[in-house]
């Protein structure tokens, strides 16, 4: 199937769940017109252990953990809407690489409703992807989250903010000691953004190798940058 039909057939999705009962993404149950009827959309891993408000990681306290006061990374702060964990991961696989749009809305909505708690940034910067990454799988998947936030939130996509210059191996088939290695150097940024307050998107975080290399691009040229997640890996390791 081109990737201009698969596009076509999840437009015409999101119009017919508008119009029409559906049913439930997980459960197979009436779901009216969400993607996720309540028991399952209250049975998910929200996000809800206390944690370090820079990367996320759970804290005794709810406290800056050790690693980001004796490190501290290019970001100030991470939202993270869900735990990586069943049947979070099952949705985001689903939507990542079986091409369910779709399911970009429903996990969307969780993390827009905590962004809403705190002032909201300038302006959201999707994870890019590189060329050749973007045409193998055909769409974004961290532009396709950062499209949902700004209809919810009515804040600008700046699809342009970076580039992805360098096309590294998967970040998953490495040992984590060498993922800051992988990724170092990988994106390119040429705007002027002084004075504002940007929030990257991507669907996973884990050890925030790439998150925080994008951070780091980012804050050379002005940039404040906080990090959006749908979910966050619990393993307690260095962002």
């Amino acid at each position: 199937m081109s990737n201009f039909i698969a596009a076509i057939l999840n437009s015409c999705t999101n119009f017919t769940r508008t119009l029409l009962s559906q049913e439930c993404l997980l459960c197979g149950g009436a779901s009216g017109h969400d993607l996720l009827c309540g028991d399952c959309a209250n049975g998910l891993p929200y996000h809800r252990v206390p944690a370090c408000p820079i990367c996320a990681l759970p804290t005794a306290g709810g406290e800056t953990c050790g690693a980001c006061l004796k490190h501290p990374p290019a970001f100030n702060r991470t939202l993270a809407a869900f735990d990586y964990a069943f049947p979070v991961d099952a949705l985001l696989h689903a939507f990542k690489y079986a091409g369910q749009l779709p399911v970009a809305e429903a996990l969307a909505q969780p993390l827009a409703d905590l962004a809403r708690t705190r002032p909201l940034p300038d302006a959201l910067v999707p994870m890019p992807l590189h060329p050749a990454r973007l045409k193998e799988r055909g769409f974004n998947q961290a532009m396709e989250l950062a499209r949902a936030l700004s209809r919810k939130l009515n804040v600008p996509v700046l699809a342009d903010a970076a580039i992805r210059q360098k096309d590294t191996a998967p970040q998953a088939g490495l040992p984590w000691k060498e993922r800051r290695r992988n990724i170092r150097g990988a994106f390119d940024c040429r705007r002027n953004f002084t004075g504002k307050r940007l929030a990257v998107v991507d669907d996973v975080m884990t050890t925030g190798a790439t998150l925080g290399e994008l951070a780091k691009t980012l804050k050379k040229n002005g940039a404040e940058v906080e990090l959006w997640v749908v979910a966050r890996t619990l393993e307690k390791t260095h962002v």
